[in-house]
């Protein structure tokens, strides 16, 4: 039996999409569509694993007063409820999709506040769901009232009780992460921005972004991916470095791409696969989800079909 991944998610939220022919400022807009998804980077990352087939278990810190949309993806998908309620309501992030400029305008509205004792429950919750080798996402932002090193702080607790930790921030808490005197993640996924903003400078080359990714590797993560949106993503592990892409593909929503992508690595280090398996499978996973809105895949089948046709090439 795989062992359950398990995504903990300090800050989820609600996404509101809504979608307009034409985003014009201080005008009034008619909506073409609205939808509502129970999202947040660890929810949207264990959507995209109940799809492949994964056992995935989902917790973190969600508001009693509006928990229903996720109670329902749970139970639509198979995902186990580890969430610790809290009063009052999850946050509302408003996504504006403008179909004549094809990009999304994000408006994200404030959110819980957390203080310690929240953050230490969720930590004993998954300290309870572990065994060696348990895949452990870290996602999101955090909410207010907690630390910039409490990813830093969990990363500790829980590489030592055998996870295999994924951190997938940015911001100052990816900053106190990787700065952390304790265990740091086995793996990471910046952006190339967030990359950027970690190393202080611009990096506008492949060579650059691996040469920050080695610097990553030096201080202590196995696996660096900097996701580079159309053009794939770098994956760095060990020796070896690869360039992972898919011809463009007709996007549906670009909302959760890179969440499916994190999904993607954590499935093939489910699998132990090696670096081609990691890269191959989460291009393809970011790929597929661009074909569905929300945080969702299409069967297996379409995604393995995806999977062959990554092209890799490698890297110095």
């Amino acid at each position: 039996m795989t062992k359950p991944v398990v995504t903990v998610t300090l800050n989820p939220a609600i996404d509101q999409t809504i979608t307009v022919e034409a985003l014009k400022p201080g005008s009034v807009h008619r909506a073409k569509a609205v939808r509502h998804n129970a999202g947040g980077k660890g929810v949207n990352v264990a959507s995209c694993l109940a799809d492949w087939g994964t056992p995935v278990v989902a917790t973190g810190l969600l508001g009693s007063g509006n928990a229903a949309p996720f109670e329902a993806l749970f139970q639509a998908k198979g995902i186990a409820d580890a969430f610790l309620r809290l009063p009052g309501e999850t946050r509302v992030n408003i996504k504006i999709a403008d179909l004549a400029a094809n990009d999304t305008t994000d408006i994200n509205l404030p959110g819980l506040s957390a203080d310690a004792g929240a953050l230490d429950r969720v930590r004993e919750a998954v300290l309870g769901l572990l065994e060696p080798g348990t895949p452990v996402l870290l996602a999101g932002s955090l909410p207010d009232g907690l630390p910039a090193d409490a990813y830093a702080g969990l990363t500790a607790d829980f590489t030592a009780a055998g996870a295999r930790v994924v951190l997938d921030s940015s911001g100052a808490p990816l900053a106190a992460a990787l700065a952390s005197t304790g265990a740091l993640p086995h793996c990471i996924k910046p952006n190339r921005h967030e990359l950027e903003d970690w190393a202080g400078r611009p990096l506008p080359t492949d060579a650059d972004l691996l040469e920050a990714a080695r610097g990553l590797q030096r201080r202590g993560v196995a696996v660096v991916v900097v996701s580079l949106g159309a053009d794939g993503a770098l994956f760095v592990s060990g020796e070896r470095a690869l360039h992972g892409r898919l011809p463009p593909v007709t996007a549906l929503s670009t909302v959760g791409a890179g969440d499916a992508m994190v999904a993607g690595l954590i499935a093939a280090f489910q699998m132990n696969g090696g670096l081609e398996d990691v890269a191959r499978l989460s291009v393809a996973f970011a790929a597929a989800k661009l074909g569905c809105f929300g945080p969702n895949l299409p069967d297996p089948a379409t995604v393995r079909s995806l999977a062959a046709q990554v092209a890799l090439t490698s890297l110095g």
